[in-house]
């Protein structure tokens, strides 16, 4: 679904006349256009679903994997900034780092659309949890891989700016599927890179 700047921008205007302000101040003249672009951007996520996410970051590499079953190494990558805006309150959820683990399957994925997929799936109106789903769930998609981890740790304006103001919370979600959910061995690998 495509998304409506124009009603974005009609009811911005009535949210700034329901706050007591002039929608034709100075100020404020541009302010609904300007805010349905910034949305437009900023929850470009939403016009997608995880299979078309899946099919826009589809760039894997099989010719340079030959992987015997015994010997099948962890790829990681961590510290991926990525930002989101919580589904409850609208909230920002900021300072967030994503890190993404797969045991791949005859193929690997381009180091860069993992970071893409991270951001896309954050351009959504989300839940932290749902997040990592989306994510893993696009990875497994693309790699075939059914052994997916990830990690996410951030902070919530609806936490920090708002409510309960506990401005140092941090809320920290993992993700583990396949041989990550069941094999110990493979989870104090993963934390023991995650905590590096």
């Amino acid at each position: 679904m495509m998304i409506d700047k124009n009603k974005i921008a009609y009811h911005i205007r009535g949210i700034l006349e329901a706050l007591g302000d002039d929608p034709e101040r100075e100020g404020l003249k541009d302010t609904p256009e300007r805010v349905a672009s910034m949305y437009a951007e900023v929850f470009e996520g939403m016009q997608y679903s995880n299979d078309e996410i899946a099919d826009m970051f589809n760039k894997t590499f099989e010719e340079d994997v030959m992987i015997e079953e015994e010997h099948k190494d962890m790829v990681f990558m961590k510290d991926i900034e990525i930002f989101s805006h919580c589904e409850h309150h609208l909230a920002l959820m900021y300072n967030m780092t994503v890190a993404i683990a797969y045991i791949p399957n005859k193929k690997i994925i381009g180091l860069s659309k993992i970071a893409r997929i991270a951001d896309m799936v954050g351009r959504r109106l989300q839940l932290q949890e749902r997040i990592g789903q989306d994510i893993a769930d696009v990875m497994s998609r693309i790699t075939d891989s059914k052994d997916i981890a990830v990690i996410i740790k951030g902070e919530h304006a609806c936490m920090t700016t708002r409510g309960i103001k506990k401005n140092n919370a941090k809320t920290l979600t993992t993700t583990l599927r396949g041989q990550f959910k069941t094999n110990p061995v493979l989870q104090n690998q993963l934390m023991l890179l995650y905590n590096a």
